[in-house]
């Protein structure tokens, strides 16, 4: 079997935070969030990295990013863009916003030859979730179908300063996921945790309920499921939504599992997720992450000792 590939999605440029966030630092030496995330991966036992990026972004991404990290790891580049689908599929000229997570996957196909985990680039996922996820995917009798992810409890991914998308989890008693449901508008509200609904009414949570953080593992098989699921798909949303539908993860996962297609064990942990969903959250984790240095979690300067 060949060595598990971490793919990291890093085309988007948050229009909530206002900026390329995967650039801004956050560590004692200007490290930035995906540092610590490859190195965790690397400690977990990764050897190869595809980052997904926008062309626009390409540049600065290699410059501030890739060539740095590409000293340490392999490093390949997939571009996720929105004319990056099959011919029978006519996108929106004025369409600006990206087709989702699941098409960003997509976008890498023609590098994915090997069990691979998937992150975004702009969350702070902890070493135990790397190490759980590596250690899965290299299990020698690893099925064509079977699936993983990383499960986090609720409470440990939310932020103080607005809401948060995540997907909501249901687990049967051997700890595989049979459902999973996409909430784009979860908060803290007055000791709660709460997502509104379709008819903007708030419906509450329990605080460990497992959700999912985009931290999945798939063997190679997943790029043909994608490949034949997005074209129905993108033809009834794009009619629906034009400009905003999105071919998400969580959704695609929930399908091949109400199909029988697949099998999803759900690693569980209890890492803490820290990200910069807003500018207000940047501060939170320059804090965690000092903290962890101070413990000897990481080297004050990341990249030194290696």
């Amino acid at each position: 079997m060949k060595n598990p590939i971490l793919v990291v999605m890093a085309a988007g440029i948050g229009s909530r935070y206002g900026g390329l966030k995967q650039t801004d630092p956050i560590g004692p030496n200007g490290e930035l969030i995906i540092d610590y995330s490859v190195y965790d991966a690397i400690e977990a036992g990764f050897k190869k990295v595809v980052f997904i990026i926008n062309h626009k972004i390409k540049a600065d991404f290699q410059e501030i990013i890739g060539n740095r990290l590409s000293q340490h790891i392999d490093v390949a580049y997939a571009y996720q863009e929105l004319n990056d689908v099959p011919e029978s599929l006519e996108i929106p000229k004025d369409r600006i916003k990206p087709l989702g997570t699941a098409h960003a996957v997509y976008c890498a196909r023609h590098l994915i030859d090997a069990p691979f985990a998937v992150i975004n680039a702009d969350d702070y996922y902890g070493r135990d979730a790397f190490i759980k996820i590596y250690d899965y995917l290299s299990q020698p009798d690893l099925g064509n179908h079977d699936y993983t992810m990383v499960g986090y409890e609720l409470h440990n991914t939310v932020t103080e300063h607005g809401y948060v998308s995540r997907g909501v989890c249901t687990l049967d008693e051997r700890s595989q996921l049979t459902d999973v449901v996409e909430r784009t508008h979860i908060e803290q509200r007055h000791g709660t945790i709460a997502f509104k609904d379709d008819a903007d009414l708030w419906v509450a949570l329990k605080q460990d309920a497992i959700v999912s953080m985009n931290m999945w593992g798939f063997s190679p098989s997943f790029v043909d499921e994608l490949s034949s699921m997005l074209v129905p798909f993108l033809e009834n949303a794009l009619k629906t939504n034009p400009l905003k539908s999105e071919f998400y993860l969580p959704y695609v996962v929930d399908q091949l599992i109400k199909n029988k297609r697949c099998r999803v064990n759900v690693l569980t942990t209890s890492e803490k997720w820290y990200g910069v969903t807003y500018s207000e959250d940047k501060a939170t984790l320059v804090d965690a992450i000092a903290g962890m240095c101070h413990r000897k979690k990481y080297p004050s300067n990341l990249w030194e000792v290696r």
